[in-house]
């Protein structure tokens, strides 16, 4: 596979990238209370520097009870973590770079033993209340975005956190308008959500989502498993306002449907015609899970 097209500019409404090459989001948990301070600033400067298209920050939260489940993620709200906000973008700016919030709603992860959660009060089904107010903080964590000077942002809807546990059955057991049987009822949420971004950031701001089938509860979850059903589930997020979906897959190499080569972002782009960002596994001959145990790559058998 060449990778020569990965080098070619980008240009997106106001978007306009040196190369096709995006940073995702990585959690460091690093924000002292929320806080981003001059070392995290620093750290995306020198992505920035190394030429990087495009980086998206790891997962920000909105304002609102259980939007984290460790201390030290960063907020995307309130004048303290704001500020600390404006410096990074200030800071990857002036290292020639361009850069997203990843804007982030945990919801309920107590099942997530594995980290240092915060304290969390037991989970409950929120209210019509609660879903409105969760979407009002979406919209007002992208306005920050903008007024600070990003250049895109980008939604978490993935891996099975607030708005990926909408869409997902298993999770998603309501019987309100939030609630159905068919992920097209599901994705409400969702689609509410885009659409309150929309609105708060005007027309020509990029809005990316970033989507998943597997999740961190079950990584053999399908939500579509046809065209059919993955039409159903992009369409309305494309209709209420996402300019670029990316998508993440276990092993980005791998084809979604069987008898097509086209993986996620394959069949995403082919169904919305909008960009994509494809991404799992990106630099290892197998599962990035198992890096996470220590097993390492051979250089010359890294996928690109």
């Amino acid at each position: 596979m060449s990778t020569e097209s990965l080098f070619k500019p980008f240009i997106y409404k106001n978007l306009e990238l040196k190369n096709r090459i995006v940073m995702a989001p990585m959690t460091r948990a690093q924000s002292n209370n929320g806080v981003p301070t001059q070392q995290i600033a620093d750290y995306y400067a020198r992505r920035a520097a190394s030429e990087v298209g495009l980086i998206l920050s790891e997962g920000t939260v909105i304002n609102r009870p259980g939007s984290k489940n460790m201390q030290n993620i960063p907020d995307f709200y309130g004048a303290e973590a704001l500020n600390g906000w404006k410096n990074v973008i200030d800071s990857v700016h002036e290292s020639g770079g361009k850069m997203g919030p990843q804007i982030w709603h945990v919801g309920d992860t107590r099942m997530l033993q594995d980290y240092p959660l915060v304290e969390m009060e037991k989970a409950s089904t929120m209210t019509l209340e609660d879903i409105q107010d969760t979407i009002t903080q979406f919209a007002a964590s992208a306005k920050s975005a903008k007024d600070l000077g990003f250049d895109v942002l980008e939604i978490h809807g993935a891996h099975g956190y607030l708005i990926d546990q909408f869409f997902w059955e298993v999770t998603n057991t309501r019987t309100d308008e939030y609630g159905g049987k068919t992920l097209k009822e599901r994705s409400k949420f969702a689609v509410d959500v885009v659409k309150a971004i929309r609105e708060a950031v005007g027309k020509d701001f990029t809005i990316i989502i970033r989507l998943s089938q597997w999740k961190q509860q079950d990584y053999s979850a399908k939500l579509v498993k046809t065209p059919e059903e993955m039409e159903e589930w992009l369409l309305p997020l494309k209709e209420a306002g996402v300019d670029i979906f990316h998508c993440s897959q276990r092993r980005f190499w791998e084809a979604e449907f069987e008898g097509s080569d086209l993986n996620f972002a394959g069949w995403a782009k082919k169904i919305t015609g909008q960009p994509t960002i494809t991404v799992g596994s990106v630099g290892l001959e197998g599962d990035f899970m198992k890096a996470f145990a220590g097993e390492g790559t051979d250089k010359k058998n890294r996928f690109f």
